[in-house]
């Protein structure tokens, strides 16, 4: 119960439960519980990876921009600006794309009416 408030809180500062999990694989193996410590570690694995690919899908439910774009913004960010970066990243890519795709539209049809 007290590891699960621990990946409560982790999962709620965007760390993730992947620390908790790894301590607890390594403590399987400690314990001579091979199997059980290779199943845990090939979860932790998975659940860790499907976070970093299944948070850019969320994010852009709720924005019209490419998914890349998206992904970029969410890693770019995560390494650069840390927990924060999260959310500047694609708040950031997503405006800057925005701005830069109006004004290419706008130059398109001014140039096409002179």
């Amino acid at each position: 119960m007290l590891l699960t408030a621990i990946m409560f809180v982790l999962g709620v500062a965007q760390i993730g439960a992947g620390p908790i999990l790894l301590l607890a694989v390594a403590w399987l193996f400690w314990q001579g519980e091979n199997g059980w410590g290779t199943a845990l570690f090939v979860w932790t694995i998975f659940v860790g990876g499907l976070d970093n690919f299944l948070r850019p899908i969320l994010i852009k439910r709720g924005a019209d921009l490419p998914l890349l774009l998206i992904f970029a913004g969410v890693i770019g960010g995560l390494i650069t600006l840390g927990i924060i970066g999260l959310f500047i990243g694609p708040l950031v890519l997503a405006v800057t794309y925005t701005l830069l795709k109006a004004w290419v539209d706008d130059a398109g049809t001014q140039q096409s009416v002179g």
